[in-house]
């Protein structure tokens, strides 16, 4: 019962965030622009503190060398997931923008916000490792992920269009980040407060803003989406069954195991709407997505972790 009620509290402090966004925009109590806003803060200052002070913490030479199966791991999942994916999403919409935003959901979960909460609860010493695993993550989301389906308008990037795509804010935090981690250079005490305040904001102000983009969609067509749900229930149910069943017949030890299965079953990510959204670009998908898949997590959450 303790991952039920883990999840459930969870879950419900972002619906909670989601309802009250919601409500301050169908009621009018903040600006019609505050979208556009809330998405330039988190694009801009919240997700790069957060990057930043991810990578400064744990990007170390002792971490890495002491770690590398992990780091090896985890990389070797995305590349069993990322052409699967490409592959399912073909089936799903023929729409290029949508199919982007499908396809970085599937890939890329709600694993640092939800995940670390899930994880630091129920796992807590193994929560070190789980960190070490989702570096990978951060990676190719900064790499590839958040350039290529998030902020390139192109379906197929050029070379120089792709090296302009990584100048921007979370990549640019990643690098200082990881160079701060390998150096072991610490920041100056006021300026890491303030990156931490703002790194607490990142998860609030996504779950607002999605709120805020819910309360200008159409809430039956999204509920009465078949794709969201087949999205969604690829992204909390298939994917991680599909690792347990194949885990039987690879060996691994218990921590990995856990660390994998932990990344695979949390919701689509927030990434979808916060960064999207920080280039003027439609977010209602991407929004009808996380409202759903979240939703759904609060059942298929504890139904995989008891099963494992």
């Amino acid at each position: 019962m303790q991952i039920f009620f883990s999840t459930l509290n969870q879950t419900t402090f972002l619906f909670a965030l989601i309802a009250l966004g919601y409500a301050l925009t169908k009621f009018k109590f903040v600006p019609r622009n505050s979208p556009a806003v809330l998405s330039k803060l988190e694009n801009y200052l919240f997700l790069p503190a957060l990057v930043l002070l991810t990578f400064t913490e744990n990007f170390t030479i002792e971490k890495i060398s002491s770690t590398w199966k992990i780091l090896l791991f985890s990389l070797v999942v995305l590349a069993v997931v990322i052409p699967v994916t490409f592959l399912i999403t073909k089936f799903i919409t023929k729409d290029d923008y949508i199919r982007k935003i499908y396809i970085y959901g599937l890939t890329f979960s709600n694993f640092a916000f939800m995940g670390n909460a899930i994880v630091s609860t129920l796992f807590p010493e193994i929560f070190l490792e789980y960190v070490i695993f989702t570096i990978a993550l951060w990676i190719v989301i900064y790499l590839w992920g958040a350039p290529a389906l998030l902020i390139s308008d192109s379906g197929h990037m050029t070379l120089s269009h792709r090296l302009k795509s990584f100048v921007n804010p979370m990549f640019i935090a990643m690098v200082i980040g990881a160079v701060l981690g390998l150096l072991k250079l610490s920041l100056p005490s006021p300026i890491e407060l303030a990156l931490t305040s703002a790194k607490d904001c990142m998860s609030p102000v996504a779950m607002l803003l999605t709120g805020m983009t819910v309360a200008n969609i159409d809430l039956k067509k999204t509920f009465s989406d078949v794709k969201i749900y087949i999205i969604s229930i690829l992204r909390l149910v298939i994917y991680p069954l599909i690792f347990i069943l194949l885990a039987k017949f690879i060996p691994m030890d218990n921590t990995l195991f856990i660390c994998t299965v932990c990344s695979l079953a949390m919701p689509l990510g927030l990434n979808t709407i916060v960064i999207p959204g920080a280039y003027g670009k439609d977010t209602s998908a991407a929004a009808g997505m996380a409202l759903v898949s979240h939703l759904l997590s609060c059942i298929t959450i504890p139904l995989i972790f008891n099963l494992i």
